[in-house]
């Protein structure tokens, strides 16, 4: 199978049902083929055609989901873009992915990218409708992910990965066509992607994009749209399970709630299922994997402080430093295989050869399985922050805060935080004779990071530990802020 041909397969079996809406627009299924025919005459009309690359930066609208169908459909692959990210951002991404398009909301423009404003997507074309580029080799999307140097590398991920990835996913939640998913997620994360659009189109059933999410509305949104279900961080859910004690929202249309991209901790999945009445299926993955290797089940037994068992078609394996598989319940690192292992990081077959070993995908994070085959995680490699659900990796901001001419070094780390899951602290050493200002770090900052990967406060230390072969100690600088707080 090849998403490129999905509409025309909807539109042909159910032409009148549901695909699509947002609140303000409603599609049928042969109402989204026809709205991806116009957007793909439209791409095809500013030379869009096979392996060409086309960057979304967007925020949750139809008009996202139109432009993947209509861009697979001429044989292109997708890149979506943050929309918060800086234009330094943006433009590194557009320059790696070698884009030739920037689709984007307000009219912004990018150096040597044609752009295309989406209020101009559907204007009328003329001409054949292009036939569905059918190929599951075709590159699919390019997601870019941060890896342990902080240089966002592109995760190729082929029309191959994703169907396998949709089908597992949609077994593994036994989707059916009436169901009903509420997306509130980012697109411009795998998760939001597979997990809440293409999952549920591709078993029949219908998607509800929600705008930016608010605790606030949430529930308003789902006593309006009916989901059967949504997919969404520990974050949202910790802010949900805060929400006043007098607030009894009907959730009967809800049968569960997908948790993932940072560990939730047991106490709130039980906590959230108490008060709200439907379970959270806690799952784990990553961009790598197309978006998910485990889960719990839903129908046998959901083990919390676990990310549940391998979804159908793939192995996990628990490795030692020698790549030794390790017994049950012993820490290791996580490694999984599978149709959804991604082709590997463009333009970097070094790291790509790191990363995929003989099949196996090394994930870097550390953690064991039980006598059943239940993950549970215990850490995560190298020094990842996740604030919120996002992965922040320490040394893009470290690269940042050493271009000032008063800072010598700095160290990055996460602290735990009850609502965000960890927020970004920077150490920093001022340089012999200089005085670091903390104001003009923020200001640094907030011209080169997304704000999710600002540090929320600067300390400002002679010197910042190192180990014994000269390298910055973040153990001991995480000691050193935990003794600091408890003081």
């Amino acid at each position: 199978m090849n998403f490129a041909s999905l509409p025309d397969r909807r539109a042909e079996s159910t032409p009148d049902g549901p695909a699509l809406s947002d609140g303000r627009q409603s599609l049928t299924n042969a109402e989204l083929l026809r709205r991806v025919l116009a957007a793909a005459r439209r791409l095809q009309q500013l030379g869009i055609g096979s392996g060409d690359v086309v960057a979304l930066k967007l925020t949750n609208r139809i008009e996202f989901v139109l432009l993947l169908f209509a861009a697979w459909r001429l044989g292109a692959t997708i890149t979506p873009v943050n929309p918060s990210m800086t234009d330094s951002e943006v433009e590194r991404q557009l320059h790696d992915s070698g884009a030739r398009l920037l689709v984007v909301e307000d009219g912004a423009t990018a150096a040597a990218v044609a752009t295309l404003t989406v209020d101009d997507l559907d204007g009328r074309v003329m001409g054949p409708d292009p036939a569905p580029h059918v190929d599951s080799s075709a590159l699919a999307l390019l997601i870019y992910t941060s890896g342990t140097t902080g240089v966002p590398k592109g995760v190729m991920l082929d029309h191959s990965n994703l169907d396998a990835m949709a089908g597992m996913l949609g077994q593994a939640l036994e989707l059916a066509p009436a169901d009903r998913c509420l997306l509130i997620l980012p697109l411009f994360h795998v998760n939001g992607i597979l997990i809440s659009v293409l999952t549920p189109l591709l078993a029949g059933a219908s998607v509800f994009v929600a705008d930016r999410f608010s605790p606030e509305t949430f529930f308003d949104v789902v006593e309006h749209a009916r989901p059967t279900y949504f997919s969404a961080v520990p974050t949202i859910y910790s802010m949900l399970a805060a929400l006043p004690a007098d607030l009894r929202p009907d959730t009967s249309s809800l049968r569960y709630g997908v948790c993932g991209a940072a560990p939730a901790s047991a106490e709130l999945l039980t906590r959230f299922e108490a008060r709200y009445g439907f379970p959270l299926i806690e799952g784990y993955g990553l961009s790598e994997g197309t978006c998910a290797s485990t889960v719990n089940p839903l129908a046998g037994p959901r083990r919390a402080a676990t990310v549940g068992l391998p979804l159908p078609g793939q192995q996990v394996r628990i490795v030692d430093e020698r790549g030794a598989e390790l017994a049950p319940g012993i820490d290791g690192e996580v490694i999984v295989r599978g149709p959804n292992v991604m082709r590997g990081y463009l333009g970097r077959p070094e790291e790509t050869a790191k990363s995929i070993v003989d099949g196996w995908l090394r994930t870097g994070d550390v953690g064991h399985l039980d006598e059943e085959g239940y993950l549970t995680l215990v850490g995560r490699s190298k020094d990842m922050i996740i604030r919120g659900g996002e992965n922040i990796y320490p040394k893009e901001i470290e690269d940042v805060l050493t271009s000032d001419p008063s800072v010598l070094e700095a160290a990055v780390i996460g602290v735990p935080d009850d609502k965000w899951g960890e927020l970004v602290v920077a150490y920093v050493q001022p340089r012999p004779g200089a005085s670091v200002d903390p104001e003009a770090l923020t200001a640094l900052t907030a011209r080169h990071l997304s704000g999710y990967k600002r540090p929320t406060s600067f300390v400002v230390v002679d010197v910042i530990p190192k180990n014994a072969v000269g390298k910055i100690d973040k153990v001991a600088v995480r000691a050193m802020h935990a003794a600091a707080s408890r003081s």
